[in-house]
């Protein structure tokens, strides 16, 4: 995988156009379900966007293409979600991950619209809400603004770390690794902050049986 997304970081630092049709369809396929948990579209994000530092590409048409990637990713999730109900729940690829559908819809039935907003945030969950609160009935006035401003925080706190690290290696070169821990350790740790929400949600959410529909 690494030294695929080497010769992808190369390809398309030539090619400006594509790094932002990268970025986009990165953006996108995260909210795919299946393909969501197998495609790293936030390694993608993160690695191309250090290019930014160096001139290759600019910071506006990157935030651009991942916001609107993950909106139309996640707007067609939950249409297909919306307009299958709950039999996409039980269908391929969903059926799958019975385990991830449970826990998607014990935290939608506490938490309502704040899932939307706190599942983008956790990888392991974020390609299945969306569909998943269309499958729901969650209604689109509620679901879109929420799902929106999840991914105008999103997409700033993927592309930024991306474009610091590339900043860091062209001003100090050699150095880098001086300044690669600290970076790394704060991406960490805001996924850990995330996945930490994750936990005290579900566990304050009502336990899933085996007799629960």
């Amino acid at each position: 995988m690494n030294s695929q997304l080497h010769e992808l970081i190369g390809l398309v630092s030539r090619h400006a156009e594509w790094a932002y049709a990268a970025v986009f369809l990165a953006a996108f396929l995260e909210a795919i379900p299946l393909l969501g948990s197998l495609i790293p579209g936030s390694t993608v994000i993160v690695a191309l966007s250090a290019l930014v530092s160096g001139g290759s590409l600019r910071l506006a048409p990157v935030l651009a293409a991942a916001i609107a990637g993950a909106l139309v990713g996640d707007g067609l999730a939950y249409s297909i979600g919306r307009r299958s109900q709950r039999e996409v729940l039980t269908s391929w690829p969903m059926s799958k991950y019975p385990a991830v559908v449970a826990q998607s819809e014990a935290f939608f039935h506490r938490y309502g619209t704040l899932a939307v907003l706190f599942a983008r945030f956790v990888p392991p969950v974020r390609a299945v809400v969306p569909i998943t609160a269309g499958a729901l009935g969650m209604p689109p006035p509620r679901f879109f603004p929420v799902n929106a401003a999840a991914i105008l925080l999103w997409a700033p706190a993927h592309i930024l770390p991306g474009v610091l690290a590339g900043s860091a290696a062209e001003q100090w070169g050699t150095r880098i690794e001086h300044y690669a821990l600290p970076l790394a350790a704060s991406i960490i740790g805001a996924g850990c902050i995330g996945w930490a929400i994750y936990l005290w949600l579900a566990r304050r959410s009502p336990k899933i049986t085996k007799d629960s529909p």
